[in-house]
Formats: C-alpha cells, structure tokens, sequence
C-alpha cells in the first residue's frame, strides 16, 4: 500500500474502545508467570505494564473492579463474577451471551463511561482491571489515579495490554497472540488457569480453521476490507490502524486492512483517503444499543450515512451493498468474541470456504 500522510492525530476515548498508551513497547507473550495454575503465598505471580513496571499478586483477589464490559466479560468466563463489585462502561442488557449477561446485571455499575477517580480509589477494590491505560479523561471525571494513589488506596492495579498498550506496539499485529495473553494472564492472576486455558484453546480452534480454510488465498487476491467507526463522528472518519486488535481480526480473517500502513491503534484521516481506496467490504462498526432492535437501528442509520453522504456513495462497497453488521466491541478490544468475528468476517468473505 502506498504511503500517505495522515490528517489529525488519534482520538482521544471513543465511547470507551480508543485507547492510549502508557509508555514502551509491548511483546505479544504472557507474563513471566505463564503455567502457573493459582495465586498463593508460596507462588506468587507478576504481571506488567505498558512499560515493564511489574505488579506481583500473592493470593487471589477478592474485591475487582472492570473498566468496562471487555474485562468484565473475561473475568465472567473465567467464572470468578462473584468477585467483580463494580465496574465502567457496563455491557448492554442482552449483549452478552446467554448466562453471563444475567451474571453481568449483579455487577454494580460505578459509571456509564469512565469510572471518575474518586470513585474508584473509593470503591473498596484490591484490584483494577484497565483496558485503556493512562489517559486524560474527558467530561470533567478528573484525572486518572496515579500509581501512588492506587497503591494509598491497596488496590492493585492491571491491564489489558492488548488494548492499554497498543499504540505502543514495536510491530503490527496479526494475530490474538497478545488477546490470549490477556486472558491468561487474568487466569494466573484470578486463579483459573485453567479456564483460561480452554477459553484460549476454543479461540484457537476457530482461528486455525479459517486460516486453514483461507491462507492459500494469495495477498493480492485478498478482499480490502474498511471498518468504519460509525460512533467516532462522520466528519473525519477515525480508522484501525496495524497496531489494533481489529488488524489481527481481518488480516486473520482472510481481508486486508486499507489503512494496515497506518503505524498505531487508531487514526484520524480524511474521506479523501478512504475513497483512494476505494473499499471491497465495509464493516459498519457501531457500539452496542443495549438490545438486537437498538443495534439494528444504529446499522440502518450507518449504512444510510454511507449511501447517502457525496463522498462515500459512490465508493464500490457501498453501490454494491457489501456491508458487514459487526459491532465494534467485538471487533477492537480484548475478548473472547474476537475469533467469533474472525469466523463471521471470513464467512461473509469467503462463502462456502469457511465452515
């Protein structure tokens, strides 16, 4: 893909999915702890942060707070919910699959978005679960906790460095490698490793039988693919770029990312550059509603946007209706759902090749 220059810089937090980094590189690897099965006294296990800076937990905790309903829905399909007493950004009713959405409306809700800091220094926590890292919080919430203030409160404090770090990737991703690292080390910290395991296993069976199904298929023959961040705003579309969870997603899928040259997890750019390239397949990425008729409604009004706006209706993807109604969480962040959309991509692109 030819180079280009980007217009604007990245956005700040897009209804909770956009996030920054908090500083070094990443490798898509687990934590020093990887293999061990439980937190105790006499086996301890350490998890890192964007930077390196280690947290070490010697038992399990008992009191978590979720950022949002990413980390939320891991920890309920690790089947520890009975320890999550709060939580930002909370799922919508239904959103979630069968059981686990009824274990998700036990969890108090500490905030529709971002959890303003005093509250969640005061929330009674051993643990914070982060899958945005640092970042300037908008709409007057006030600053996020500093590492002192979260160890003056006893609560200690991870990340989901799939997303929190993915701007500070040294590479591309490609693969859930880091997605999987995320749910294992939650399970050496929770004490599930085992579950972890299997839930990584299950996400690995799927993956393997679409790039099974799809990897003869030459790069150039490869469908392009736009997911269009339809929540962002419209004025100047926000795109994935190679270092988001979402590139893993279509790249593995069997599509190529148009904006796969854009080093970083999310960009601004122009409508003039999503037409140069000129799209096989748009992804109408649009944030849950809380039920499927919301959800349906926010898919007709992105799709109508597209047909109708000057600038997109006459792009191929749009005239020819190739448009995926996938939502946005389970395309760029951290989750077991990430294979389901690879399976559901590659379906749509590949019809009567992926089972």
């Amino acid at each position: 893909m030819r180079s280009r220059v980007w217009s604007g810089t990245a956005a700040v937090v897009l209804g909770g999915l956009l996030a920054t980094g908090c500083g070094g590189g990443e490798k898509d690897t687990p934590d020093e702890s990887a293999g061990k099965t439980a937190v105790s006294g006499d086996d301890p296990v350490s998890v890192t942060d964007c930077s390196g800076a280690r947290t070490t937990f010697s038992g399990v905790p008992e009191r978590i707070v979720t950022s949002n309903a990413s980390s939320l829905e891991l920890l309920l399909r690790l089947g520890v919910g009975d320890k999550v007493i709060g939580t930002g950004f909370p799922p919508g009713e239904g959103s979630l699959p069968g059981a686990l959405d009824a274990e998700a409306r036990k969890v108090k809700v500490l905030s529709e978005s971002v959890i303003p800091k005093e509250k969640l220094l005061g929330s009674g926590a051993d643990l914070y679960i982060d899958t945005f890292a640092h970042m300037n919080m908008g709409g007057g919430m006030g600053d996020a906790p500093t590492e002192e203030e979260f160890e003056a409160a006893g609560i200690k404090h991870m990340y989901l460095k799939s997303t929190a770090c993915a701007a500070q990737r040294e590479t591309p991703v490609t693969d859930l490698s880091a997605v999987e690292a995320d749910i294992t080390s939650l399970g050496q910290v929770t004490g599930t490793s085992a579950k972890a395991e299997e839930l990584v296993a299950g996400m690995r069976e799927k993956t393997d039988a679409v790039r099974k199904a799809v990897g003869g298929t030459a790069e150039s023959a490869r469908p392009t693919y736009f997911f269009f961040d339809y929540d962002a705003g419209t004025k100047q579309p926000t795109v994935v770029c190679n270092r988001q969870v979402a590139n893993a997603v279509i790249t593995l899928a069997g599509a190529r990312n148009v904006f796969a040259d854009c080093d970083g997890d999310f960009q601004q750019v122009g409508w003039e550059d999503v037409i140069a390239e000129n799209p096989d397949w748009i992804q109408l990425g649009v944030r849950d509603r809380g039920g499927a008729a919301a959800n349906e409604k926010a898919f007709d009004e992105a799709e109508r946007w597209l047909k109708a706006n000057a600038a997109t209706k006459g792009l191929t993807a749009v005239r020819e209706g190739r448009f995926l109604r996938i939502g946005s969480e389970h395309t760029t962040i951290a989750g077991v759902e990430n294979a389901d959309t690879v399976e559901e991509i590659a379906r749509t692109l590949y019809p009567g090749e992926v089972g």
